[in-house]
């Protein structure tokens, strides 16, 4: 096949079918800022990370030697006839960085390690090398945490239920219960009485159940010699995994565990030494939990000659820091802890300054969880990094952003099945003009409040988390809430604070698990009520339906594919030739439910699936997913295929689908979702919305603020410059208010 050629640089892409994509043939201006728009699902995340960035990334990776490539990240190269045009990519997306409980602001940014070097440099007393300085070293960590700042402890108050038994469920660990895996390790080996109230037994006997050790070798009945008492059991399945916790594991941490600061360091991470060395009456932990705007202007006055090129690299990295909008963070802060949006800007700062040109940047969605104000210092930043001779190709829903892009390219028209087809691509002025979907929701009317009225309230107390300046606030029940401000006013640590006083359901940015195994179907927790439907109308063993389980094809493990390691090669995923794909047993496969197998449910629609699935539980939990306008996506499609905005929705809708509760805390649902999505997310909003439950959104974006019925407006700045209540109140006279918030909702 031969392809045309043009003087004009460009990133020339044929036939591209990754994903839903329908065989795209687009051609992409090098050297300049391209904006991607269109639904969620519509195919934005195909073309740009799973074509573009995956080939390129392949392709680099091919020019290395094979020692070195089978140490870099892997690329599954995509499906398409021909990519041409392409550079070096950069990906910048909006995943948060790390689950690392030792990375923070100051080593992701490289800021810390000037700082260690400078201290070990002039600090006095000399102590040696920057190691010493280090939290993540043995000789600079404080031995107490091991550098951490915090302990985990686990409260084994709350692991038993004195007035229960064994039988009962008095272990309220999650499988210690009866029946479940952990329960005959203690009720079955004869060394307690499982029918009778802990309550009842002695001292020791509690004691043995709960550590073990010695307490249960002065047991009358000894148990077993590999026996493990709870706390110690607990301690190794939850305490000395990966820090990437499951949302399961992490839930159970947070109600069996307290995290207190390190009585021996005082949340410093260094050792006693390491902290004791100062530079012009500083500590290296006193300017670490510093704002790095206050930072920024204290550093130029370590001017010994000495170590004049590290005070000019820290300074320099410091203010690219706070250029990007986050000088309110500190050098301290936890990398766990921060935003999709506060880690993708984080990421660009290594790349401001450099001297390198004809780079290919692609950003997802870079103006997350910033407020309206603040948008200009990411369009400038993009920008300036086209100006200087790079490709940036950005996600982005924007309409700030869109308008300063050399050009615009448009996916859809609908999202998932719906979508992957080229609809647009111009300038800003011709898609204004046009009538797609982004088009006539540029053009749409805006929501106005619902106008319900306060049922009730619950209040906030005495809030000094963070940079919370001892605040007390009502947040009304019965209404939607929003919590408003820059980034960093403090809307997040109002929330923690509301969260901390009253029980509420969370609702926040991390992502949904997206193994190759979870599906819509096992996310909703339907896939149960599914086997069980199969096994009662077949007259076998539910177990026969799970590809996971007794019904998964021996061939591929119930995945559908065969991964071959090919050595310094890029693996190979091929679908298996067993069952093609299926993921099921022919055994599996040889029953029917009206007609389908259990292969064919995973290729039904949400929507789909609603009539021909016959359950209540089943309907109710479909009909949420459909409520949230995913009703497209199909019950077996891989959670890792999906977009952030559908990810975010599914979340949602899992709570739908569950019991009332009293309140909902929501932090920037708006995430990933396109123009026209905003109004169904809204309806959403307003299905919480019960008498006597509250709703309360962190949100930046406009149209929520403006349905809102009632604004908590934060600020006026950020760090140490918020943590105040600039407003409470109706949106309409939110909009009177000289804040970064009324004078975006009057500006727009």
């Amino acid at each position: 096949m031969s392809f045309e050629r043009s003087s004009t640089p460009a990133i020339r892409i044929r036939r591209a079918r990754t994903n839903n994509l329908r065989g795209i043939d687009i051609d992409i201006p090098r050297n300049a800022l391209v904006v991607f728009a269109g639904l969620s699902g519509s195919g934005k995340s195909s073309l740009l990370f799973d074509t573009i960035a995956a080939e390129a990334g392949h392709q680099l990776n091919e020019t290395f030697p094979p020692f070195v490539r089978n140490r870099l990240p892997k690329w599954q190269r995509p499906e398409v006839d021909h990519i041409g045009g392409l550079s070096t990519v950069v990906v910048i997306d909006q995943r948060r960085i790390g689950g690392n409980a030792r990375s923070t602001v100051g080593t992701i940014t490289d800021a810390y390690t000037y700082l260690r070097l400078l201290f070990s440099r002039i600090g006095a007393p000399e102590i040696g090398e920057s190691n010493r300085f280090s939290f993540n070293d043995p000789a600079g960590m404080c031995p107490t945490c091991s550098g951490l700042g915090e302990t985990v402890i686990p409260v084994v108050d709350r692991f038993i239920d004195l007035d229960r038994s064994l039988a009962d469920g008095a272990i309220l660990l999650p499988g210690f219960g009866s029946g479940k895996y952990w329960y005959a390790k203690y009720a079955g080996i004869g060394s307690f009485d499982a029918d009778t109230p802990l309550r009842d037994w002695t001292v020791g006997e509690r004691e043995a159940l709960l550590y073990g050790g010695e307490a249960a070798a002065r047991l009358g009945t000894a148990p077993p010699s590999d026996y493990q008492g709870i706390l110690e059991r607990f301690e190794r399945i939850y305490l000395r995994t990966s820090d990437n916790l499951s949302d399961a594991k992490r839930a159970v941490l947070n109600r069996f565990t307290d995290m207190r600061q390190c009585p021996q360091c005082g949340g410093d991470r260094l050792n006693e030494t390491a902290r004791a060395v100062t530079v012009r009456g500083h500590t290296i932990s006193q300017l670490s939990n510093m704002e790095i705007s206050e930072l920024t202007g204290l550093i130029p006055r370590f001017t010994e000659p000495s170590v004049e090129p590290v005070v000019e690299a820290l300074h320099r990295r410091l203010t690219a820091i706070t250029d990007i909008g986050l000088g309110y963070l500190n050098l301290a802060r936890a990398t766990t802890t921060l935003s999709g949006g506060e880690s993708q800007r984080i990421k660009t700062i290594r790349h401001l300054g450099s001297s390198l040109i004809e780079m290919l940047y692609i950003f997802d969605e870079p103006t997350i969880g910033l407020h309206p104000s603040d948008v200009t210092s990411m369009t400038n930043l993009l920008r300036k990094l086209a100006d200087q001779g790079n490709t940036v190709l950005v996600v982005e829903h924007d309409p700030q952003v869109m308008s300063i892009a050399d050009q615009i390219v448009e996916l859809g028209p609908g999202a998932g099945t719906l979508g992957g087809e080229l609809v647009f691509q111009g300038s800003w002025s011709q898609l204004t003009a046009t009538d797609t979907v982004t088009a006539r929701a540029l053009r749409a009317g805006r929501r106005t409040p619902a106008g319900r009225r306060p049922t009730g309230k619950v209040t906030v107390t005495h809030a000094a988390r963070n940079n919370l300046r001892d605040l007390t606030v009502d947040i009304p029940l019965g209404v939607l809430t929003v919590l408003t401000g820059v980034a960093g006013s403090g809307k997040s640590s109002l929330a923690a604070e509301l969260v901390a006083q009253h029980e509420a359901t969370i609702i926040d940015q991390r992502p949904v698990s997206t193994s190759r195994r979870s599906t819509p179907l096992t996310y909703t927790g339907i896939a149960p009520d599914v086997r069980k439907l199969f096994a009662k109308a077949n007259g076998v063993s539910p177990t026969l339906f799970s590809a996971n389980s007794a019904g998964g094809c021996p061939e591929c493990d119930g995945l559908g594919v065969i991964y071959t390691d090919l050595a310094f090669m890029d693996g190979q995923e091929t679908v298996c030739g067993a069952c093609h794909g299926r993921r099921f047993s022919p055994e599996a496969l040889s029953h029917t439910l009206d007609g389908l197998t259990i292969a064919d449910i995973d290729e039904l629609t949400v929507a789909e699936a609603v009539d021909r699935l016959p359950h209540a539980s089943i309907g109710s939990a479909l009909r949420q997913i459909t409520s949230v306008g995913l009703g497209y996506l199909r019950l077996g499609q891989p959670l890792n295929t999906l977009s952030g905005g559908e990810c975010q929705r599914l979340k949602i809708a899992r709570e739908l689908s569950g019991d009332s509760v009293d309140l909902y805390v929501l932090d920037e649902p708006t995430t990933g979702l396109h123009l026209r999505d905003i109004d169904t997310l809204l309806d959403m909003l307003d299905g919480l919305v019960r008498p006597g439950t509250g709703v309360v959104v962190i949100e930046h974006h406009l149209d929520v603020i403006r349905h809102a019925d009632w604004v908590v407006d934060l600020g006026p700045g950020a760090g140490r410059h918020g943590g105040r209540v600039l407003f409470e109140g109706e949106p309409a006279d939110l909009a009177t208010q000289d804040s970064p918030t009324g004078r975006a909702l009057r500006d727009a």
